[in-house]
């Protein structure tokens, strides 16, 4: 859960974090701004929320997952697609999760599409850092987690323009750098463990999938992997939150 009683410091602008369930959080992101001083500004334009025309009142933007697909024909995943050119256009801190990247692929024109042979990632895979992702680990003073976790039947390819930064096994691109401060990750550093437990049991279906791990695999990759994510997610973070633009929110 995200903690309630952090005071955000003064000045801070809100971090817009864009979510797509009526109980949906954002997770550990959540707690990590807070603890950073920013006021947190959810918002669902699923059921209405509207999205603001301007970066200029918001340190930095995160689009996260959700049972959809960035295919849909619903007026909102539309919206949020084209939306993304907002903070694109002004260099402003951009950061799409899992459903956000592969909105961020499909806003610059790569494509989103199932696994070929209708397989999943659900639960920690490895990552592979390429040339430029090692590059931006040394960027921000810490090394790539070898394992994240997924929880995802589509991938996307990097669209032109963009590098990428690490690649997968079935799933081909994991994580893109547009720009000065736009990233898109295909999987999910923001989860907790309460979240893996309430999507295991809430999509035990999903857990039958051709590719996907079992629960008990699940909660094992966390307990092996996730303190290597947390290290970097916090460095990430930091690096992120000193994008182009935000010195003025500092």
């Amino acid at each position: 859960m995200v903690s309630s009683f952090v005071m955000p410091e003064p000045g801070r602008k809100p971090v817009l974090l864009i979510l797509h369930q009526e109980q949906s959080t954002p997770g550990r992101l959540g707690r990590l701004f807070q603890e950073r001083g920013y006021p947190l500004d959810i918002r669902r334009p699923r059921f209405g929320d509207p999205l603001p025309e301007t970066m200029q009142d918001h340190a930095g933007a995160v689009i996260f997952g959700g049972p959809m697909s960035a295919n849909d024909g619903d007026d909102f995943v539309r919206q949020e697609i084209d939306w993304i050119q907002v903070p694109l256009r002004e260099e402003r801190p951009f950061l799409g999760l899992c459903l956000g990247a592969q909105m961020l692929a499909k806003c610059l024109g790569a494509t989103v599409c199932a696994h070929p042979e209708g397989r999943a990632e659900i639960g920690y895979y490895p990552l592979l850092p390429t040339a430029a992702g090692r590059d931006f680990a040394g960027e921000i003073g810490q090394p790539w987690p070898s394992h994240v976790y997924h929880w995802h039947r589509e991938g996307f390819t990097c669209p032109a323009g963009a590098d990428t930064l690490a690649t997968g096994d079935d799933f081909p691109t994991q994580a893109i750098r547009v720009g000065p401060a736009a990233f898109g990750f295909q999987f999910h550093p923001e989860v907790t463990h309460a979240m893996i437990c309430r999507w295991t049991v809430r999509a035990a279906e999903r857990l039958l999938l051709p590719g996907a791990q079992n629960r008990a695999r699940q909660i094992e990759g966390r307990l092996m992997h996730d303190g290597h994510v947390v290290r970097w997610l916090d460095a990430f973070l930091d690096h992120w939150l000193a994008g182009p633009g935000l010195q003025a929110a500092q």
